[in-house]
């Protein structure tokens, strides 16, 4: 099969399953957590179906946009913006800013640098 068939596959699966976490899991962990680490998957997954050639920096590149996102949601851009009434712009980007998050992403960006580099010399 296709890499790039298969980073999309890939991509979809985490965005329903972080569908799933945000309509059917109201817990301390799963959906604080385990969905901002996941968040970065599915940045990773959709880039690589655009773009397969490894790139042992990208996951670099995932959390800075990542903490770049977090702190946008602290300044409150979306009010700034005046898309702050819109849902699906409130659900893409957020609207709470916590360092948790950063630190989620950090885990998540570090589990995809070793898959990014596993097989670089």
């Amino acid at each position: 099969m296709n890499k790039r068939i298969k980073y999309l596959i890939s991509a979809i699966i985490i965005i329903v399953t972080e569908v799933f976490i945000e309509f059917y899991v109201h817990d301390n962990f799963i959906r604080p957590y385990a969905g901002d680490i996941l968040v970065v998957f599915v940045l990773y997954f959709s880039y690589k179906t655009l773009f397969p050639k490894k790139n042992k920096n990208l996951p670099i590149y995932i959390f800075i946009f990542s903490v770049i996102v977090e702190i946008l949601q602290g300044i409150n851009i979306m009010d700034i913006l005046g898309l702050g009434d819109i849902t699906f712009f409130r659900i893409l980007l957020g609207t709470n800013f916590d360092i948790k998050d950063i630190l989620c992403y950090l885990v998540g960006c570090v589990i995809l640098y070793y898959i990014e580099n596993k097989n670089i010399k």
